[in-house]
């Protein structure tokens, strides 16, 4: 069987590093807010060349507390796109904002810009931009539009740590990026966790406090805050991960390349990268009209696929019953019907995409 992603390999490829820093970390006793959460902090706001870097329990919680600390608050509007995993649009749902949906490019799967203008109202007061599957976001109209209109941009880069637009690392460019460690992710730990970043010291201090009920000095609660802290052993993971980021995303990008080589059906349309951005593959994904066909003809050659996303957020139920979503977005309808993601990880070897994209040639 091919996976999706083969967790197992990364582990015992950094075994005996991963295995001494959770030993240290045990031997230690400090399981919270310990040394190896900040020095992870420390290393990604270097990484980045940013001044502030503040861990959290998941992605989920980065975006609802770089939110907060960004001043959303109940019957504002935020812009984002439809077509990204739901919590995005789910943690300005639980402050009781509104997500306003904006159709997306299907090339790269992200926002187009060139419709966010006709959907800013008054109560218009951030944009969050995915960077979906690794490939940035059109970052320079977003933050120009975001300038005239006085409005935050919180950046998802769920799936793309160390992807670059325009020579600038996501995350960097806005107010805010915020980070998933999700096993799965392309810098991953093995559990939750999560990350944001800014150049504002005002909003990194908000979110320290809000990650730990709200207090700045223990048992002193200046906000009414959340429990969501990162903690010690998936700092420590992270950090060993955090070394090879780069390789890792190299390493994507090669498998890319050679499946892009090795797949040649036209009725298959494979993904492209925009001038000026480096993506980093955190999902392969293609798109057909036989996508059920194809999924199923995978499986039965023992190789893994996966559909993100089969329902748009507009179209969920979750969203329906709360909010009055009138328009079509048909760009990511379409691509909700189409769209499929091939086993992609660092360690996937080279037979294993030739197999792959020789199952996927001789389907058709």
């Amino acid at each position: 069987m091919i996976p999706m992603v083969d967790l197992k390999r990364q582990y015992h490829a950094l075994k005996s590093e991963i295995d001494a820093a959770v030993a240290d970390v045990l031997e230690s006793a400090q399981y919270i807010l310990g040394p190896n959460v900040g020095k992870l902090e420390e290393e990604i706001a270097a990484y980045h060349g940013l001044s502030y870097a503040v861990s959290v329990a998941n992605g989920t919680d980065a975006l609802l507390l770089a939110l907060r600390a960004c001043d959303i608050k109940e019957g504002d509007e935020v812009i984002t796109t439809p077509f990204t995993f739901i919590a995005t649009a789910e943690v300005v749902a639980l402050l009781n904002a509104v997500p306003v949906f904006v159709d997306i490019c299907p090339d790269t799967f992200n926002l187009d810009c060139s419709q966010i203008k006709a959907k800013i109202t008054a109560k218009t007061k951030a944009i969050i931009p995915v960077h979906l599957f690794g490939h940035p976001a059109d970052m320079d109209p977003i933050m120009d539009i975001a300038r005239e209109n006085n409005l935050k941009v919180i950046e998802d880069c769920a799936q793309a740590f160390g992807a670059k637009y325009k020579g600038r690392k996501v995350g960097s460019i806005g107010d805010v990026g915020c980070f998933s460690f999700f096993p799965s992710k392309n810098l991953a730990g093995y559990g939750d966790g999560g990350m944001i970043i800014t150049k504002e010291e005002k909003i990194a201090e908000r979110i320290r406090m809000l990650r730990n009920h709200g207090s700045s000095k223990r048992y002193y609660h200046h906000l009414v805050g959340y429990n969501s802290r990162l903690d010690e052993i998936q700092a420590a993971i992270v950090r060993v991960k955090l070394k090879r980021i780069d390789e890792y995303n190299e390493a994507r990008r090669r498998n890319a390349a050679a499946y892009c080589s090795a797949i040649n059906k036209k009725e298959i349309i494979l993904p492209s990268t925009a001038l000026g951005c480096e993506h980093v593959y955190h999902q392969f994904t293609i798109r057909t009209k036989y996508r059920d066909r194809l999924s199923a003809t995978l499986g039965q050659n023992n190789i893994s696929s996966a559909i993100y996303y089969p329902v748009p957020l507009h179209l969920q139920e979750a969203f329906l019953s709360r909010y009055n979503l009138k328009d079509s977005l048909p760009q990511a309808e379409a691509c909700a019907d189409e769209v499929l993601s091939l086993p992609m990880f660092p360690e996937l070897g080279e037979e294993e995409i030739k197999i792959i994209a020789g199952v996927i040639n001789n389907a058709f």
